[in-house]
């Protein structure tokens, strides 16, 4: 079959934005928590965007009642439907043809089941206006369960040199903070749609080795969901394309060494191991990306 996108809603009168919010959601995300993820983006300090909310497929009616509540109620709201379910990076990828025709200069991603703190657009968008240079901008991010009780941080390498130099080993930004220039879209970079997860990994490995410029503040401007089986989601899937980044980005940036590739290996290794190891793991390497970062 071959998937139909369509524009379900759309009031914005605007020819010309400069910020377009890109979110998608499928069947199994929960709809209080995307009420609250589109409540978060609707409240933003900021105002000069819209935001485009992708269906991805076919999803439960409580989801659709959340996003027509908010199509209906505020005219900056877009939805667009996928009649199959086709993945996250095909969907960020609709967004960006559709937002073409009103010249952004922001692209900023957005996740169904986080928080966008209130000031986050106007602190991000604010920073790479006067920072020209920069073509991706990622913050720290706080870490909530289910409840919306804090449970962790994750604080990410500030320079692009430090984002660049750990990209073998691991992503360094997390993607649903980040705000890309839209010049990066124009320039005819892309998410790549044949992946339905690690998109974001491969992209920045890209743009890196193109030689576009990251940079990570330390503001946690996000706060992002991290559920009970988060340590089991992974799959088989996600792990060997991870694996499959970590070698793309050891041939692309040339930062060919041992440990690089022992590191990946081990990566991989260490994900087919049972949760409780994981969760482990995953616990000690935040504790190491946080004292890495305030270097």
């Amino acid at each position: 079959m071959i998937n139909q996108f369509s524009i379900l809603h759309n009031k914005n009168k605007k020819r010309q934005v400069e910020s377009i919010v890109a979110m998608a959601v499928y069947q199994a995300d929960n709809a209080k928590w995307i009420s609250e993820a589109v409540n978060s983006i609707l409240a933003q300090t900021y105002t000069n965007f819209l935001f485009m909310i992708v269906v991805d497929g076919p999803v439960p009616q409580a989801i659709i009642e959340v996003l027509d509540e908010a199509a209906t109620s505020d005219n900056r709201v877009i939805i667009g439907q996928n009649s199959l379910n086709i993945g996250l990076a095909s969907c960020m990828n609709s967004v960006v043809e559709f937002a073409m025709q009103f010249t952004p200069s922001f692209f900023v991603r957005m996740d169904a089941d986080d928080i966008s703190e209130e000031h986050r657009l106007l602190r991000q968008i604010t920073y790479l206006k006067k920072h020209s240079n920069i073509s991706i901008l990622g913050s720290a991010l706080t870490e909530i369960n289910e409840r919306g009780d804090k449970v962790g941080a994750r604080v990410m390498p500030a320079s692009h040199r430090q984002i660049v130099r750990i990209l073998p080993r691991r992503c360094s930004l997390n993607h649903p903070t980040v705000v890309i220039r839209f010049n990066v879209f124009t320039d005819g970079h892309r998410y790549d749609g044949d992946l339905l997860n690690t998109q974001d990994y491969f992209l920045w490995i890209t743009l890196a080795s193109r030689g576009y410029i990251f940079r990570n503040l330390k503001d946690r401007l996000l706060k992002f969901r991290r559920v009970n089986d988060f340590y089991k989601r992974r799959g088989l899937s996600k792990s060997l394309n991870e694996f499959k980044a970590r070698l793309y980005a050891i041939t692309k940036l040339r930062q060919f060494s041992p440990y690089n590739f022992l590191y990946a290996c081990g990566v991989l290794s260490l994900r087919l191991m049972p949760g409780k190891v994981v969760k482990l793991a995953y616990k000690l390497d935040r504790h190491l990306l946080e004292r890495f970062g305030k270097h």
